[in-house]
């Protein structure tokens, strides 16, 4: 091995990590296979009404919808077979008006043969209020016709003369208020509220021999908001009617005549994320068993059986860390990691049938302790096996604590002081402003690690920008806060090309305390900050409890991209709590403590993650700081990404997008990206329950 090898990206690679995300899903999409349907807004529906349609379970949505009035951006999550999530950003022509919120929809009963599906949602549910109204909807099928009926309150209900029926429940129904203020907020006094009710419906007829659906609707919302800040004056119809092009099972192109006034388009794109993950196959390799002695590399002896596994597992994209043999229990004690297998199953079973062909006869079992990104996590027991036997080692596991003999009969000794160096083309985003909804850069990410003994590394990140039209971009920040965050504008237009990181890292876990895992840290730790810190995660065997302690002290850096640093230091950390829930792959994470504009509080995080690697999640983080000080949207709050590769290529590798997208982004809640409860969130792919699930055809 080279002491200094160079490492440039497939130009697919570049492609990718450089492309703007919705194109890049319109290509994965055609990989899947789903029914798609969904209404302007984003949620499923007819044209801008919704209907009680859910889509499948783990369905990700993206749409773009544009007409004479708005343009709007959504993103739309099946969270559970029975509610639907869509997160919004619309806006007016000109950008005089923008406005981000969330809609709930909630499935409560499914169709049957003579009754329909019944959904209540709650549009607009944290947001300005602009949006905000509320329905109830029933949907039943007769042969290729799909016939929606629905209540609704707030704007589903302008021009109505029907009294709300809650009225007869308590007065609080009676009033509605449109004092919007800063947004962000959920305005629970205002749900289904109102003097009156309006009462919306549509129809929907897909043709068995073309791949199209017409649709037809009557809307009650006379879009006062949109009219008034386009200076269309003229009252709309509540009808609108128009058609969709199924391009492909995943992908929609709709044109609609909106309240016969005017034309609308829509494009949507729905994703699988529950495709199950790619079997990966390294590819096609001798045996060191059968090679002869002249071939060996440099540095193995074929005379010994760990040379020649650590030689196979290396061909196979996995490491072999150290081996104990045990012969009074006819015993092998087999310490592997794995950064390149998506699905660990997939690791497991490789290395399991390369250990089983080269280990002493004399050994009937396999103790293999998993360790991920440097955490020794838990020890998986196999029997022996014969190569017909691989596919079935679920059938045999056995999950058992970490145990780590100090007396290793082989250890690897890895290569140090070598520098990779990693080229590629990376980006970065500004949504939502205003006035440029969305603001990027190109640029060349060079990116280094040395790996130091004893688990240490430095890490590098440099950036060297090719294309990016941030300085068109003029709204500074107006915080009453330190601005720990609402000054990212100004490090993205004086730091177009500059370090991104720079800093030594260690991580491990306590060899007398294989329950406990730690990393520490310092250095340039991201563009805005430099500083000091540690974590430290308690994740007792087999749990699907954990406990973590994370703390910094940092100080601001200058905008420039160098070396220089502010006069702000703070010093921040959280007490974190982890549950893997037992239900649809959902992990749930409570941080508290104090933030980088030093206000105190918690986040809550709620993520879902797949064999195949997709990852999605929301957030919430509520402070001292009152939502008049926050300023715009209230409080801090969005969505998580971690996009597979493997979605694009098959290849069954590791390696991800991953991206957070705000609402907006303001300085109270404010943590240190990726240096919080992250060892938990790192150690995912690799925890207790991906052994014990069943093994995939």
């Amino acid at each position: 091995m080279l002491p200094f090898s160079f490492i440039v990206k497939s130009s697919m690679h570049v492609l990718i990590k450089s492309t703007y995300l919705f194109f890049i899903l319109i290509y994965i999409s055609s990989m899947f296979s789903l029914p798609v349907f969904a209404s302007n807004y984003g949620t499923t529906g007819i044209i801008e009404l919704p209907s009680a349609r859910m889509q499948d379970d783990g369905t990700l949505s993206f749409s773009v919808s544009h007409d004479n009035l708005i343009e709007s951006y959504s993103i739309t999550y099946q969270a559970f077979p029975w509610l639907e999530g869509t997160f919004r950003y619309t806006g007016t022509k000109e950008y005089l008006f923008w406005d981000r919120n969330y809609e709930l929809k909630a499935q409560l009963f499914q169709e049957t043969s003579f009754l329909p599906q019944i959904s209540v949602g709650i549009r607009d549910l944290v947001g300005t209020g602009v949006y905000g109204s509320e329905y109830l909807v029933a949907t039943k099928k007769i042969n290729n016709l799909d016939i929606s009926f629905g209540i609704g309150w707030g704007r589903l209900s302008n021009g109505s003369s029907i009294n709300n029926p809650l009225v007869n429940i308590s007065d609080s129904f009676e009033t509605r208020n449109n004092n919007f203020g800063l947004g962000g907020e959920i305005a629970i006094d205002n749900f289904f509220s109102g003097s009156n009710i309006g009462l919306f419906g549509g129809i929907s007829y897909r043709f068995d021999k073309l791949p199209i659906t017409i649709h037809a609707e009557y809307n009650p919302d006379e879009n006062i908001s949109e009219r008034i800040y386009n200076s269309v004056l003229v009252e709309d119809s509540p009808i609108s009617y128009g058609l969709t092009l199924h391009v492909n099972e995943n992908i929609d192109l709709s044109l609609s005549h909106q309240h016969l006034e005017h034309i609308g388009l829509n494009l949507k794109v729905n994703i699988d994320t529950k495709e199950p993950p790619y079997k990966f196959k390294p590819s096609p390799y001798i045996s060191s068993k059968d090679l002869s002695i002249n071939e060996f590399p440099k540095g193995f002896n074929p005379s010994l059986w760990y040379d020649r596994l650590l030689l196979d597992i290396e061909r196979a994209d996995l490491f072999l860390l150290n081996a104990k043999l045990k012969p009074s229990e006819r015993m092998a004690e087999i310490e592997i990691a794995n950064d390149q297998y998506a699905y660990w199953p997939d690791a497991l079973q490789k290395a399991h049938e390369l250990t089983s062909l080269h280990l002493p006869k004399y050994i009937s079992n396999i103790n293999y302790v998993i360790t991920e990104q440097g955490h020794r996590l838990h020890t998986i027991s196999l029997e022996r096996a014969k190569f017909s036997q691989i596919a079935e080692i679920s059938n045999s596991i056995k999950i058992l604590p970490v145990n780590i003999s100090r007396d290793i009969d082989h250890t690897t000794s890895f290569v140090k002081d070598e520098i990779f160096i990693d080229v590629e083309l990376d980006h970065r985003l500004m949504l939502f402003d205003p006035y440029k909804p969305l603001a990027y850069q190109l640029f060349a990410n060079i990116s280094s690690k040395i790996n130091l003994p004893y688990d240490w590394s430095i890490n590098t990140s440099l950036r060297v920008d090719i294309e990016n039209n941030i300085d068109e971009l003029e709204r500074p920040s107006n915080s009453l806060l330190q601005r720990v965050r609402s000054d990212s504008l100004k490090y993205l237009q004086e730091g177009e090309d500059g370090l991104a990181t720079l800093f030594i890292e260690q991580r491990s876990t306590f060899i007398d305390q294989p329950e406990l895992h730690y990393r520490v840290f310092a250095g340039i730790l991201e563009d805005m900050y430099s500083g000091i810190g540690a974590e430290f995660l308690y994740q007792p065997y087999a749990s699907r409890l954990a406990f973590g302690v994370s703390a910094a002290y940092v100080k601001q850096r200058e905008f420039n991209g160098g070396l220089g640093l502010l006069n702000y230091q703070v010093f921040t950390g959280h007490a974190s709590l982890f549950w893997a829930t037992p239900y649809n792959d959902y992990d749930m994470a409570l941080h508290i403590g104090r933030y980088l504009a030093k206000d105190i509080g918690a986040t809550l995080e709620i993520r879902r993650t797949f064999e195949n690697g997709w990852q999605i999640g929301l957030w919430a983080t509520k402070t001292n700081v009152s939502a008049e000080q926050f300023g715009e949207g209230s409080f801090d709050k969005g969505i998580y990404f971690k996009i597979p590769f493997d979605s694009f290529f098959n290849d069954g590798k590791k390696s991800s997008y991953k991206t957070r997208i705000r609402p907006v982004l303001r300085d109270g809640g404010a943590r240190l990206e990726g240096y919080t409860g992250e060892i938990w969130w790192d150690i995912r792919d690799a925890r207790f329950d991906i052994f014990t699930q069943s093994q995939r055809d």
